[in-house]
């Protein structure tokens, strides 16, 4: 059965890391949830660069942090925040990619 990401995170956000770098950070509800996902890998390079096109060297990192229940990956920015035909200069509209996420959990 599947597990919806949306169902057992109470926060999924992306955000700038500075003018070339974009976060996007999972919170889970409860700890059990984070290291079943943690422990499965299933928020690793791979899914990262398929949802977001891009290769394993825009990867800055891919961070699991347990005392807040939250995974955090890094990623270069493809335009620079602000430049022209940039779209989110905020980087705060770019976590939609991981709404549809479901896992086997």
């Amino acid at each position: 059965m599947k597990t919806k990401l949306t169902d057992i995170a109470s926060v999924v956000r992306s955000k700038n890391s500075g003018p070339y770098e974009l976060t996007l950070d999972v919170i889970f509800n409860e700890f059990e949830d984070f290291e079943k996902v943690e422990r499965g890998g299933f928020i690793d390079e791979k899914l990262i660069c398929s949802l977001y096109n891009v290769t394993p060297d825009k990867i800055v990192s891919i961070v699991a942090f347990p005392p807040a229940k939250a995974i955090k990956a890094t990623i270069k920015r493809p335009l620079c925040s602000g430049d022209l035909g940039e779209t989110d200069v905020y980087g705060a509209q770019q976590h939609a990619p991981l709404l549809g996420l479901e896992f086997d959990i």
